[in-house]
């Protein structure tokens, strides 16, 4: 049995992670600076990834760090239910002025997916609460992430997310992915072609009846399964359908907000307003955890009209709307705000847009996709091996220097939104060398 102690590796069960390969090299962070990870050693390893696409300001920035040491000193705790906290309201109040126009009522929670599980859950209480009970079926995408709650997962269409979990939430369909479709291999931006997959829906309906869907919920860029940019038009069709059959859009935007896209959220840069938005990670930078729901003014008054209760909505966390957390988001937009993040962004798509399908023809490469400070780039898989050749690119990457991410055989980038040319640069260079070593 292996030795147990205070520096065992064995206790912790890591999530997501082939815990014996990791445990046999483990690879260790002490610190964290602006675009930087630190080793116990010193070795600094550049953040391709903005930590798990949430660290957009940077790493340790003073202003977030101060105002969590604050308030930690003056009010380290206090419930949301039946209680407040002036923060609380102040950081409501912010998100509001920033969402899309009539998103303007926001549900803490503490995650992506809390928040996924949340707006599932509003949508469904939305539709009794206006007199349509019978509309509880959701409907989520192939290859769709939604993070790992049972509501997540089940609307999510990653397969080894869900198969070991049992039949899931019943009620359930799923619309086609956008990815593979002819004539869309290494896009700059946006693909042409595919902007049809969305009259799936029109089958869904047919098949299920509207009177039976209560939402369709997608990432408006699909992010975890390896970075799937929405054709031209996908969305807005999406949109116009739901309109159409009196169904809710729900937007996880998990990844794609603050700033991941040049914009705010990726409603603002598709000009497609949804019906309910699902926020986390840049949301406080990553600091203290946090995830909200932003919610259409609508669908708030009906609930709040026709409750058949004093509490409207049964639901809620420990946690919600926590001092820290708010403390830090409310820094956080500070933060974005004063340094012109999303606007740095913005400036710096087209070069990086450029140093990424600079890897077109890199070793291995099938396909680079990228949109705002996003890129995903395809390898090739090892026949009857999958995943393999990425995660040797994951581990030699770290060794040089670098962190990304890897999901299936896709590498995928998505930096703090304050790197520099020379970052975009180093971050190329070394994923040619790493790609050109490995068989």
């Amino acid at each position: 049995m292996p030795e147990s102690g205070a520096n065992s590796l064995d206790a912790f069960w890591m999530p997501f992670t082939p815990n014996r390969r990791f445990k046999a090299n483990p690879r260790m962070i002490a610190s964290a600076q602006d675009m930087h990870y630190v080793t116990p050693d010193g070795r600094k390893v550049l953040d391709g990834t903005a930590g798990l696409w949430c660290v957009n300001a940077g790493h340790n920035r003073p202003r977030i760090t101060q105002a969590i040491q604050r308030q930690a000193a003056e009010l380290d705790y206090v419930s949301s239910f039946n209680m407040g906290h002036p923060l609380a309201f102040t950081f409501a109040s912010r998100l509001a002025a920033m969402t899309p126009a009539g998103l303007d009522r926001i549900f803490f929670t503490n995650s992506g997916s809390e928040s996924v599980d949340t707006a599932l859950k509003i949508a469904l209480a939305y539709q009794r609460a206006r007199g349509k009970a019978g509309k509880t079926r959701l409907i989520g995408r192939e290859r769709g992430y939604h993070g790992v709650g049972f509501g997540g997962i089940s609307v999510g269409g990653i397969v080894r997310n869900r198969m070991y979990f049992g039949t899931l939430l019943a009620g359930v369909d799923h619309l086609p992915h956008t990815h593979g479709v002819p004539g869309n291999l290494f896009s700059k931006g946006q693909p042409e072609a595919g902007a049809d997959l969305a009259d799936s829906l029109e089958r869904i309906v047919a098949l299920h009846d509207a009177s039976t869907i209560a939402a369709v919920i997608v990432e408006p860029v699909a992010g975890s399964t390896g970075v799937l940019i929405p054709p031209v038009g996908y969305l807005q069709r999406l949109r116009a359908l739901c309109d159409k059959h009196d169904i809710l859009l729900i937007f996880d935007e998990v990844i794609t907000g603050f700033g991941r896209l040049g914009s705010a959220f990726a409603a603002d840069r598709f000009g497609v307003t949804p019906d309910i938005m699902c926020l986390a990670k840049g949301l406080t930078n990553a600091a203290v955890p946090c995830g909200a729901v932003a919610v259409s003014r609508t669908i708030h008054d009906a609930m709040m009209e026709a409750a058949d209760a004093p509490i409207e909505l049964f639901h809620g966390y420990t946690f919600s709307a926590h001092p820290l957390a708010c403390a830090a988001g409310l820094a956080t937009l500070d933060t974005y705000r004063e340094e012109g993040l999303f606007e740095r962004a913005a400036d710096l798509e087209a070069y990086w847009q450029d140093a990424m399908h600079s890897l077109s023809d890199a070793r291995h490469v099938i396909d680079v996709r990228n949109l705002g400070l996003i890129a995903g780039i395809e390898l090739e898989p090892r026949p009857g091996r999958p995943t393999e050749r990425a995660i040797e690119a994951f581990e030699a990457a770290y060794d040089a220097g670098l962190m990304i991410r890897v999901t299936s055989d896709i590498i995928a980038l998505s930096p703090p939104l304050i790197l520099e040319k020379s970052h975009i640069d180093q971050m190329v260079e070394t994923l040619r060398t790493v790609l050109g070593a490995i068989d």
